[in-house]
């Protein structure tokens, strides 16, 4: 069975390809519903901070509290949306992948953030053909 919140995250990234951005998605959930999925759009919005996970809480509005969600990401979250979780509580985290991108597992975990990584093929496979196409793009995606 596939989790409804990583497909969203998944489906979030395939958008933000289509419309020539950085194909990382994600996806807040709470009791297995998805409250909102965003995707990265730094390039469609020429916003330096509008990477996927940012833009899925961005969709999600103001909630009471985080501590009850779970949030998805195609790719491992950098360090400023490692902080975000941080910030929020979110105690959960599932990550499509983190080959192409190590991300930040050792501070969310050490803040008693649960990381799950799937290694999901798709999430590999678009982040490989991105970054070996777009190499420029993706570098200052990262700040490198």
């Amino acid at each position: 069975m596939t989790d409804p919140a990583f497909e969203a995250a998944v489906a979030a990234a395939l958008k933000s390809l289509r419309e020539g951005g950085i194909p990382i998605g994600a996806a807040l959930a709470r009791d297995g519903q998805v409250v909102a999925s965003g995707h990265n759009e730094r390039v469609q919005r020429g916003d330096p901070i509008a990477h996927g996970e940012m833009s899925a809480l961005r969709a999600a509005g103001r909630q009471k509290t985080y501590r009850d969600t779970v949030l998805y990401s195609t790719l491992a979250p950098c360090a400023m949306c490692t902080g975000t979780v941080l910030q929020f509580k979110i105690p959960r985290v599932v990550v499509g992948e983190a080959r192409t991108f190590p991300g930040e597992f050792e501070l969310l975990r050490s803040r008693g953030v649960e990381v799950v990584v799937l290694d999901d093929e798709r999430c590999i496979d678009m982040m490989r053909s991105f970054q070996r196409d777009h190499p420029e793009l993706w570098a200052e995606d990262i700040g490198e």
